[in-house]
């Protein structure tokens, strides 16, 4: 059996995946990337653990509030399972911390009633951050066929946007590999050839990192244009664009 480091007030990155049914690799794969974007580090101790065959690997303690901004970028299904664990698990060091005498009991009161609160509040913070991603996901769905979905479609997106755009049976980070596989990126990083970014299909943005009590750093992210998601469509199966795609030298 796993030996983890204990984390009475949150979960362990092995506890996600195991309540999710993610691989272990993905979900610090998840929190990484959120780091990238500034997420307080403090939501996520590294930590480590010893693995069947005796071997040291590395893990992530998360608190509650580390848990629910994982959460917040998983499907409904799985931010359920991830809030019924936190749930068990502030019910059971509830039970284990009983109160022994009538001030103990009066102290646990408030300290509880505080804390719901507090929860409450963070809860729906949580909810309103997750109904406006959910809405503007919703926003950018496919009403129509590709040609209309793609070509009314103001501005740029990001390459997993473009994902759910297409309605594509993966994600941001298995796109970006078909893409290198395609010969469309480059086979050691996630950039598009110039050939590709001359053609009109994507451009290099450089994007801000703000971070609190740290220096914020910069980012280079992929936009994908309108050409650039009819050439992804045409990729995976979908139909030519009426001759919007303009030929790669």
């Amino acid at each position: 059996m796993n030996e983890l480091i204990p984390n009475q007030k949150g979960m362990t990155s092995l506890e996600i995946a195991e309540v999710t049914g993610k691989q272990h690799a993905h979900v610090m794969r998840d929190i990484r990337n959120l780091l990238s974007q500034g997420v307080a580090e403090s939501n996520f101790g590294l930590g480590a653990y010893t693995d069947a065959n005796g071997q040291e690997r590395p893990l992530f303690n998360l608190t509650p509030k580390g848990c629910l901004i994982l959460a917040s970028g998983y499907d409904a299904v799985l931010r359920e399972r991830i809030i019924d664990r936190l749930e068990y698990l502030e019910n059971e060091k509830k039970a284990i911390q009983t109160p022994q005498t009538y001030l103990e009991a009066l102290e646990a009161l408030v300290a509880s009633e505080k804390e719901k609160e507090r929860m409450r509040i963070e809860s729906e913070q949580q909810k309103k951050q997750i109904e406006q991603k959910d809405a503007k996901i919703a926003k950018i769905q496919p009403k129509a066929d590709f040609a209309d979905k793609a070509f009314a479609m103001e501005g740029k997106c990001d390459i997993g946007q473009a994902a759910k755009i297409l309605g594509l049976p993966f994600g941001r980070n298995t796109l970006f590999k078909k893409l290198r596989e395609a010969g469309v990126f480059f086979a050691n990083r996630n950039e598009p050839k110039q050939k590709y970014i001359d053609a009109g299909y994507f451009e290099m943005k450089e994007k801000p990192i703000p971070r609190d009590n740290h220096p914020g750093f910069v980012v280079m992210v992929v936009l994908c244009t309108q050409k650039g998601l009819a050439y992804i469509n045409y990729l995976f199966g979908g139909k030519r664009s009426d001759g919007k795609l303009m030929k790669i030298a």
